[in-house]
């Protein structure tokens, strides 16, 4: 399930593994402790050299914990509340689109997805990092729409931040995704499209549902 920040893919996405009990795997959260490690050791996030080493020398890991949920363990440590600041919402895309980084990440991401019943989000899952995918599904959304999901989101947390800072952030981020040399984000040629704009989780979720049901491909909405 691909998509840009803000569209509802990670939602979407988690709900529709635990509903088909399928692996749930967040790709964005691996890119994103990288960024956190190297905001933490006080490393350029223009140094690509020093960023390709520590995705190589970083252990990452997914556990689920006893509510559910799945948690991101960076050489041990939980991130998962960490990942999710706004230092790291501004460089994440500028370490996603070092090439060394994509490059690391790219071999755990598909040895995950070779087991199989998985459910895995990110900007290239369809595209680079599994080509042959059953299913498909490319989320859009409109950028004033996805900066106030985030903000609703962040506000749930206490974290106090504005809805133009948040647009702002979305737009560097879809500028940084669409337009990197590295895999850009784009919807595969066989994905199916959906705007979900419109749309609240639970349309989303069994519109999806509905459409692996029936077994169709190549549609759009």
């Amino acid at each position: 399930m691909d998509g840009p920040a803000g569209s509802g893919k990670s939602t979407v996405a988690r709900r529709i593994a635990a509903e088909l009990g399928l692996l749930y795997i967040d790709t964005g959260a691996m890119y994103r402790g990288i960024t956190l490690k190297a905001l933490r050791q006080g490393i350029s996030l223009y140094d690509e050299t020093a960023l390709g080493r520590l995705a190589r020398e970083t252990s990452l890991e997914f556990k689920e914990m006893p509510d559910g949920s799945q948690h991101l363990f960076m050489d041990g440590e939980d991130v998962s509340e960490e990942i999710r600041s706004m230092p790291v919402n501004d460089g994440v895309s500028l370490v996603a689109a070092v090439k060394e980084v994509r490059t690391a990440l790219l071999e755990i991401q598909q040895k995950l997805g070779a087991r199989g019943g998985v459910v895995m989000d990110g900007r290239d899952i369809g595209t680079v990092v599994l080509p042959r995918a059953e299913w498909k599904f490319f989320l859009t959304a409109s950028s004033l729409e996805r900066a106030r999901r985030r903000w609703r989101e962040l506000k749930a947390k206490g974290l106090n931040v504005s809805l133009a800072e948040i647009e702002a952030n979305i737009s560097r981020r879809d500028e940084i995704d669409s337009n990197r040399k590295v895999n850009p984000l784009r919807p595969a040629a066989d994905a199916i499209h959906l705007d979900t704009t419109e749309m609240g989780i639970e349309e989303v979720v069994d519109w999806i549902k509905k459409k692996v049901g029936e077994g169709k491909t190549n549609a759009s909405l």
